[in-house]
């Protein structure tokens, strides 16, 4: 794909690659970067240069694996059974699409998008931009901590309130974050050792209630759901919203910088390229297989259950979670904390703890992720020049502080009306996410069409959801309100979209093209170091 040069303010600094020779003001998560090992038979495929460029995925491939989604994943299983599978495939495959442009992004302009986004819009819609993705950080960062905060009450059994919890998360998190202070290398094999903890805790789950296979692949390749209502289409919209992160490109624009690619070389960018995706397949197979071991056991042991099936289950084991689920014939509703007590009362108190220990690996993990996520985005967005602890101290304070309230005023056990808020919350910002990538990484005439159809349904699901999650709120003043900041959402994102810029774009190809504000025509590539441009 080309990489579209975009014209807003002719007082700002063009975009260009930073040259090769200049030093980073400072760092984040790059204090070192890892050298890729050179290939004397030049072939076209080596799993030593694979393992060099393996690590960025995988973190990234983290966001797939929150506690959102776990929720979203056990509460599609017990809605929808089997159903809405294809569902998190086509998600996850979109997914996968938009992280290889985000990571194309960084590899061919040494810019994460963030900074692309600061050197190419205006002033008023930059800061925009920045909140919008500021607040899917927090209602991501909300879910993350308060998963980790439920991880924890269920290991101690109750004894550790929720708070407590979010006040251990905050503070391992810190202690996990400067670990890459030992080698970038060594965070990253220890994010894989939280991943590899998800699969075994979630794969002894599905081990255990050893759910169908037939049903398993034909609600994987069989795009319909049979019988399926409104609670039904509301999970599948769900899963798009949960499985698609807006702040995860940002985030993964920038992990693809850790590597050393001499942008100079063509050969080197197109080698890059080629290794980063292939290392995001890879990660986010493992996170698929990981959804579907939540999806399918929720499917198999609890579709078509109501509260006095679970209520029976509960009492006859003595659980001490049977309080959880009244005696009465609704539908069962479970959300992560339910989850864990529910396979607690059927499959033992193993099960229940396993469970918690892979709500507590994906929430740190996740929020671990995230914290990197706001410092890429406010130092990309606000051009900070601080020092690192002020940064994270920062974007974790901003982060944390409404879900230590929730924390301290709201109950464990009714938690699920937060969780639709926030995902309603992050599929709004969406938009300002996805707009931007596909502005600045494909072409009007060909991945454009295909990208504003993207826009366009993301946006009328997003719509979709907000007017369904208003409805059930049964009060005239927010319908009023949800209106008129519907009118101004879709208005911002309308502009968004509308700076798209239709003239020729600089190729992919190009290894040392600048991106002049005064042209937006793709300058003939220069000697190092002779960038007309300037630098």
């Amino acid at each position: 794909l080309p990489l579209l040069p975009l014209t807003v303010s002719s007082s700002m600094n063009p975009l260009q690659p930073p040259d090769a020779s200049s030093e980073e003001p400072f760092t984040t998560y790059f204090d070192s970067k890892i050298p890729i090992p050179e290939d004397e038979k030049q072939s076209c495929f080596s799993f030593r240069k694979l393992w060099a460029f393996t690590g960025p995925g995988f973190l990234m491939s983290i966001a797939y694996l929150d506690p959102g989604n776990i929720e979203s994943d056990l509460q599609s299983g017990a809605v929808a059974g089997f159903k809405l599978l294809w569902v998190l495939m086509l998600a996850t495959l979109i997914g996968l699409l938009l992280q290889r442009l985000a990571a194309r992004l960084g590899v061919v302009t040494g810019l994460h998008l963030a900074e692309v986004c600061n050197r190419q819009y205006q002033k008023v819609p930059r800061i925009i931009l920045w909140l919008m993705v500021e607040l899917a950080i927090i209602g991501s960062d909300m879910q993350e901590v308060i998963g980790s905060a439920i991880a924890i009450n269920l290991l101690s059994m109750g004894k550790i309130p929720l708070w407590g919890g979010v006040l251990i998360t905050i503070a391992d998190t810190f202690v996990f974050l400067f670990l890459d202070k030992y080698g970038l290398r060594k965070l990253e094999a220890f994010f894989g050792f939280l991943i590899t903890i998800m699969a075994l805790t979630f794969g002894y789950e599905y081990i255990t209630v050893r759910p169908n296979q037939g049903k398993l692949l034909q609600g994987l390749f069989v795009p319909y759901c049979q019988d399926c209502g409104t609670p039904q289409l509301e999970q599948a919209v769900g899963i798009v919203g949960a499985v698609i992160m807006p702040h995860n490109m940002y985030l993964h624009s920038a992990l693809v910088k850790s590597r050393q690619v001499n942008r100079a070389n063509k050969r080197e960018v197109r080698e890059a390229n080629k290794y980063f995706f292939i290392e995001s397949c890879i990660a986010l197979f493992v996170s698929f297989i990981i959804n579907i071991f939540v999806v399918t056991v929720f499917a198999e042991a609890f579709f078509k259950k109501n509260n006095a099936d679970v209520n029976a289950v509960c009492v006859n084991t003595s659980s001490p979670h049977s309080s959880l689920f009244p005696n009465n014939n609704e539908t069962l509703e479970v959300d992560i904390y339910k989850g864990g007590a529910v396979l607690g009362c059927y499959f033992g108190p193993a099960a229940l703890y396993i469970w918690a220990i892979g709500i507590l690996a994906a929430g740190q993990s996740s929020t671990m992720t995230g914290t990197y996520s706001g410092q890429f985005v406010m130092e990309g967005f606000l051009n900070l020049r601080w020092s690192r602890f002020a940064r994270v101290l920062l974007t974790r304070s901003i982060a944390i502080t409404p879900t230590l309230f929730v924390a301290i005023f709201q109950d464990v056990e009714h938690l699920t009306g937060m969780n639709d808020f926030l995902n309603v919350l992050m599929s709004l910002q969406l938009p300002f996410a996805l707009i931007p990538v596909l502005t600045f990484t494909s072409l009007p005439s060909s991945g454009g069409s295909g990208g504003g159809v993207l826009i366009l349904l993301i946006c009328s699901i997003n719509m979709y959801f907000v007017v369904d999650y208003v409805m059930s709120l049964n009060h005239v003043a927010l319908y009023v309100g949800a209106a008129v900041l519907s009118v101004i959402y879709l208005s911002f994102v309308a502009y968004l979209v509308s700076v798209a810029p239709a003239e020729a774009p600089c190729s992919w190809e190009q290894p040392m093209g600048c991106f002049s504000h005064c042209s937006v025509r793709c300058p003939i590539a220069q000697p190092q170091g002779q960038n007309r441009c300037g630098s």
